[in-house]
This record gives structure tokens, sequence and C-alpha cells, in this order.
């Protein structure tokens, strides 16, 4: 299991709610927290968190696979178009 460490602020965007309720939630769950050599602390999520924190990623990454599939799908449509001419071109040659 991945161990994930998030700012009580990237708790609370992750959980909906302020950075204060955050750090509340994260007391009320036990969760383990340290402060880092910067000065924040940081909060372990535990197994639901991290499901949460996952779908979260898999939700945003949606975008770019939407992005990635009309790449590929504009690429096809221009390789098409380029079939012709280099068909054409060979004839030529030959």
């Amino acid at each position: 299991m991945p161990q994930i460490w998030m700012t009580y602020s990237e708790l609370a965007t992750l959980s909906g709610c302020t950075p204060a309720e955050a750090r509340m939630r994260a007391i009320h769950l036990s969760l383990d927290r340290r402060k880092s050599r910067d000065g924040t602390t940081r909060v372990k999520l535990d197994l639901a968190l991290t499901a949460k924190f996952f779908a979260s990623v898999r939700e945003s990454d949606f975008d770019l696979d939407s992005a990635i599939e009309a790449l590929q799908a504009t690429h096809r449509q221009m390789a098409e178009l380029l079939v012709p001419n280099e068909v054409l071109g060979r004839r030529g040659a030959a």
C-alpha cells in the first residue's frame, strides 16, 4: 500500500472542508502526523482517504484522456489525407 502524505490544506481540498476542519478530522481519525523539514505538518492518509485521492486523480485524468483521443483522431485524419498523395507520387515515378 503506498503512503500518501498531505498537508492540512491538501487534505482540506480532498475532503471539501477548511484546513482547520481537516486537522480536526486527522486527529479524530488518529492519522499519523509529522512535521516536515520545511516546517509543514503532513498527514498520512488512511485506506479510505487514499482511495478517495486515487479516485480524484482518475477523474482529473479523464480530461487528459479525452485530449489524447482527440489528438489521435486528428492524427488519423491527417494520415488519411496523406495516403492518396503518396500513392499518386509512386504511380508518377514508375
